[in-house]
């Protein structure tokens, strides 16, 4: 897995990630404790809804701005999108009303959302080769996973000395080390895009293909369980069971380890099993664990392992995504398709994070774990309809662009449209 990191651009972009990526951890915290800060109890009410905020971004932004600026030089719009970032985030210490997070959190995850969708997509064009390509991919979600552990313990030490205002100021830090590290290296050119690209093509490729059908359906798990711990973490800790805020750090790195020890294991059982196995089975998983929030999660021990099991299954539900979207279109259609994941991956935390924030809120822990459980359940079981058990590499087929133009291809992982002849 680390022979990838011999290629040097590769290298680059990885560290550009990971110092990004800490940056965005420390503001996860510090949101977190500036909600509190800001609503007290009813934390969970204005995280859920900045959090939904953010998704809306990410919904809305991701497939636009890769319709626009996916044909532009790649080092120039990524630096300048880190630069957004980091302008936004040095503004975060300074607010004092709930409504200026919102616009706050809007600014910054819009340039997530351009920014995300580009480099995933420039990653296939440093390293074809399948096999590099995995292992970079579980290399890449070994770093978020870093980050949900490492980033809550960093943060935990430096409340210690500093109050949690400061940490926006690392985050802005992160963002401009990012900035400074992709600028040193230089990208391959985007490939032309098609007469067929437009903004709206990697979701119809998308929601035509039957084993991302099924991927969506898990993103829709993943995220009712997730939002649990991204969004009810703080009041569970502090108002629940009257734990310091560093304890809220605490929590979320135990989900962030969950997710690492499952992210080591993943190369090794998608050696031995499917995707759609593995990925099925860990949505599974994450109905129980809901379940058993319910009955369990008001013991600070048995919320840790609780949040540790979401980790996990998280982690290993949605990590073989990206082998899925690079397996299922053209190097052209590579940026639509990785930015319509990207939205419509977000469009289910858009949804959940409100509705985990005001459940918890309104009508208490308990059935919040129930009814967030019941809809994991729901997307695990639509997902193991949608995605078919024969899920062959080749799939030869022909489609119409919006102009009725028909092409064709016939080569791995392709896209099963109207006219496409999928096996029954």
């Amino acid at each position: 897995m680390i022979s990838v990191l011999r290629d040097p651009v590769y290298r680059i972009l990885f560290g550009a990630q990971v110092v990004a990526l800490t940056g965005t951890g420390l503001a996860t915290v510090a949101l977190g404790l500036l909600a509190y800060d800001l609503a007290g109890p009813d934390a969970s009410a204005v995280l859920g809804t900045a959090l939904a905020i953010k998704m809306l971004a990410y919904v809305g932004v991701a497939p636009i701005a890769t319709a626009l600026l996916g044909a532009l030089p790649r080092r120039a719009v990524l630096v300048s999108l880190n630069l957004v970032r980091v302008a936004t985030a040095a503004l975060l210490p300074w607010v004092s009303e709930v409504w200026q997070v919102y616009v706050l959190i809007f600014l910054l995850q819009a340039g997530s959302a351009a920014f995300t969708p580009l480099l995933q997509a420039t990653v296939p064009d440093v390293l074809p080769d399948e096999r590099d390509y995995t292992r970079a991919v579980t290399l890449s979600r070994m770093a978020y996973d870093l980050e949900s552990l490492l980033s809550p313990a960093l943060a935990a030490a430096a409340l210690a000395f500093v109050s949690f205002h400061q940490l926006f100021v690392g985050t802005a830090l992160g963002f401009a080390a990012s900035a400074l590290l992709v600028l040193s290296v230089v990208l391959p050119r985007p490939k032309p895009l098609p007469r067929r690209h437009t903004w709206s093509n990697g979701i119809r490729i998308y929601l035509a293909t039957p084993r991302l059908r099924g991927l969506l359906a898990v993103h829709f798990a993943a995220a009712a369980a997730g939002s649990m711990v991204f969004v009810n973490t703080v009041v569970q800790v502090r108002s629940v069971l009257g734990h310091g805020p560093e304890d809220v750090a605490v929590a979320l790195a135990a989900n962030g380890a969950g997710s690492l020890i499952a992210a080591l294991a993943l190369p090794r059982l998608l050696d031995q099993f499917a995707d759609r196995v593995v990925v099925l089975r860990a949505a599974g998983t994450l109905v129980a664990v809901m379940f058993a929030g319910a009955l369990f999660g008001g013991y600070w021990p048995i919320l840790l392992l609780l949040w540790a099991l979401i980790g996990a299954g998280c982690s290993l539900a949605l990590t073989p995504g990206a082998r899925l979207l690079r397996r299922s279109a053209d190097p052209a259609d590579r940026p639509a398709l990785f930015a319509a994941d990207f939205s419509l991956s977000h469009a289910c935390w858009l949804f959940f994070y409100p509705l985990a924030g005001w459940l918890a809120t309104v009508a208490g822990m308990t059935t919040a774990f129930v009814v967030l459980g019941t809809l994991t359940g729901v997307g695990a079981g639509i997902a193991l309809r949608l995605w078919p058990t024969h899920d062959p590499e080749v799939v030869e087929h022909e489609h119409r662009d919006l102009a009725g133009a028909v092409w064709t291809h016939s080569h791995e992982f392709r896209i099963n449209e109207e006219h496409a002849r999928w096996p029954r």
